[in-house]
């Protein structure tokens, strides 16, 4: 089975719940290629094995998430020393295969009153990872379709929800000074390419910004402006690694720097 047919039956086994359910990290960002409003790029999206889907902790998810997945062939994976255990929830044997998470925003200090790490929390017959600055991702999600017209083998046409593109590249600053070198290259490409694919929503970017990210990012917006300005203003070592990271194109240091620089400036009003 493709990955277009292993998405499928992710979809499947997820679809009543798909109105809580965000799908966010790099199958959200291949989703967004879909978008009626994206533009035609000449390049792959970034490709990633696992799917990551994320939903609200505020409003608890019901009904039994992990039995619809174990019907559609999916098997639950467990690792760890947390309670409950982190889980991955993999179609098929193939160590290389196609696996699905879920993760929900952490909010406090990351522990429990017993000084335990507060990583994770079991819902809906489902484990999933508790993630700081998550929640941003759930603010003004879009719902994008998947059919076989655009090459999901499912019966019907389904919408999804996807991250906002302006939220999916904000979440990415916000994490970066979390993430080891080679995941901090990894996101300004998919910053890079997330402006690629809706430079010609500039304007619209900015006025979300104003009116509905910012607010709803409060104080956290300054570190926003802050990473901006120190993976942008010129070029450096991670910029170059991100720029070096796509084998079926090739983009200068100096032009990276210089489209993600631009877009900035004109979402945030960063000089």
């Amino acid at each position: 089975m493709n990955d277009l047919g292993a998405f499928a039956q992710l979809v499947r086994a997820v679809a009543p719940w798909r109105g809580q359910l965000v799908f966010i990290g790099g199958w959200g960002h291949r989703l967004h290629t879909l978008h009626p409003s994206a533009g035609n790029v000449d390049f792959a999206p970034v490709f990633t094995r696992d799917t990551d889907l994320a939903f609200a902790d505020k409003r608890p998810l019901q009904g039994d998430i992990k039995s619809a997945l174990l019907d559609q062939g999916f098997h639950e994976e467990l690792s760890g020393d947390f309670k409950p255990p982190t889980a991955h929830y993999t179609l098929g044997n193939d160590q290389g295969g196609f696996y699905a998470e879920f993760l929900t925003p952490l909010v406090g200090s990351g522990y429990k009153r017993n000084g335990e790490k507060d990583a994770t929390v079991k819902t809906a017959g489902i484990s999933a990872q508790k993630i700081r600055h998550l929640d941003i991702l759930m603010v003004d999600p879009w719902a994008i379709t998947v059919s076989k017209a655009n090459g999901f083998p499912l019966e019907n046409p389904v919408d999804v929800q996807v991250a906002n593109p302006l939220c999916f590249m904000v979440q990415k600053l916000l994490i970066k000074q979390d993430r080891p070198p080679r995941k901090q290259a990894q996101d300004l490409l998919y910053i890079h390419d997330t402006i690629q694919l809706f430079g010609h929503r500039l304007p619209a970017f900015k006025k979300s910004w104003e009116d509905t990210v910012g607010p709803a990012l409060a104080a956290a917006s300054k570190t926003v402006l802050r990473e901006c300005m120190e993976s942008f203003s010129q070029v450096t070592d991670t910029v170059r690694q991100a720029a070096a990271i796509p084998q079926d194109r090739k983009i200068s240091a100096e032009e990276f720097q210089a489209t993600c620089r631009y877009a900035f400036s004109e979402i945030l009003g960063m000089g």
